[in-house]
């Protein structure tokens, strides 16, 4: 995993969408985008601040981040 500072470069805007664990009440929002031009092939931000940092890691690891996700969520 690595991180970059303009997730811009990485993906167009309308690459980016909310995540479906994330709520519309304005609270924590994480968008995520499949990056086809990098090795890291996927790309995690705050949506709150698109141009902050942005967690990127390959298409496997995502898959377990997603789990443990799923694993917390009451």
């Amino acid at each position: 995993m690595s991180t970059r500072r303009d997730p811009h470069e990485l993906a167009p805007d309308e690459a980016w969408f909310k995540s479906s664990y994330s709520s519309d009440a304005g609270g924590n929002c994480v968008e995520v985008a499949n990056l086809v031009r990098t090795h890291a092939r996927m790309a995690v931000r705050d949506s709150k601040q698109q141009r902050g940092p942005t967690l990127l890691m390959p298409s496997t690891s995502f898959a377990v981040f997603i789990e443990h996700v799923k694993s917390e969520r009451p």
